[in-house]
């Protein structure tokens, strides 16, 4: 019987299907085409979202782009052009994130740009602190001018803040002591007006000179030198000055004003500072310095 075999159970067999191969010819054909048509979707660049993306990423990032280097792959461009390329890539984009080029003097000039605009404003911040920190220290001056004490004072401006230097001679604490004298609490009530009305943190710090004095009342110059800080911070609170914004700290003599060979070393390391200490970022504080010493 021509087409057919017979089994033992007497059924005939279905012809046999010689086609089948096209359905899976057919099947690799159609998703080659989708790949085709995600490749080509994938490849093209909507440059109004380019831009959308570009003045986000600028914003996000104080005015300077995101760059990365080379292709898509991380691999260089060895298209032969005569500029050098970097790709901007979106971060949030994910896969398929639209891309462009631009080149390397472009965004040079762009990070450039954003340097001097943050270093700009970096430079009026520092101006309007120091001017800050000059009207508090003026309001000080005049009332220690009328109480006589100017020389009692030294005043200036580093990096911390303000810094408000008494002289711990006889006149505020005696030796080996850190009992505040009658005068040196008439130094600390003639700036003690200017600190209540501020909101800045203050550290005062503690200082002795370089003798090798021994100390009969404390085990060392350490001891001594917290004691007299602790003793201002411990004044400064019966005066009104919130506790929350005092810190009291002994140096020794580990940071003079004066080398040793100079003859005022005894007397001006031998000190208290009071310092008011400026709220703004550490890039601006770094500018009080040079800025205090051109004005």
């Amino acid at each position: 019987m021509s087409g057919r075999r017979k089994h033992k159970g007497g059924h005939d067999e279905e012809h046999e299907n010689h086609e089948r191969w096209l359905l899976t010819y057919s099947d690799m054909i159609t998703l080659l085409m989708v790949l085709f048509i995600v490749m080509f979707a994938m490849s093209t660049v909507d440059a109004k979202k380019f831009e959308q993306l570009k003045e986000s990423l600028a914003g996000a990032f104080g005015g300077s782009q995101t760059l990365i280097s080379g292709g898509a792959s991380g691999s260089p461009d060895t298209s032969g052009s005569s500029q050098d390329k970097v790709n901007l890539r979106s971060a949030a984009g994910g896969e398929g994130a639209d891309m462009t080029t631009l080149s390397q003097t472009e965004a040079q000039k762009a990070v450039a740009d954003a340097d001097r605009k943050k270093a700009s404003e970096n430079l009026k911040k520092a101006e309007e602190e120091l001017a800050k920190l000059r009207e508090i220290q003026k309001q000080m001056l005049e009332l220690l001018q009328k109480a006589g004490l100017q020389d009692s004072v030294q005043f200036t401006i580093d990096e911390r803040g303000l810094v408000v230097t008494i002289i711990t001679s006889s006149v505020v604490f005696g030796g080996d002591s850190a009992v505040l004298l009658a005068q040196g609490k008439t130094v600390l009530d003639a700036i003690e007006p200017s600190l209540l009305q501020l909101s800045n943190h203050l550290e005062v710090g503690g200082h002795t000179n370089q003798l090798p004095v021994p100390t009969v009342n404390y085990p060392s110059s350490w001891e001594l030198s917290t004691a007299r800080a602790s003793a201002v911070v411990r004044y400064l609170l019966g005066k009104g000055v919130p506790a929350s914004r005092m810190t009291a700290a002994g140096y020794a003599d580990t940071k003079p004003l004066y080398p040793p060979s100079d003859p005022l070393s005894v007397t001006r390391n031998r000190r208290v500072e009071v310092v008011v200490l400026s709220d703004q970022p550490a890039e601006v504080r770094a500018l009080l310095p040079t800025l205090a010493a051109q004005k």
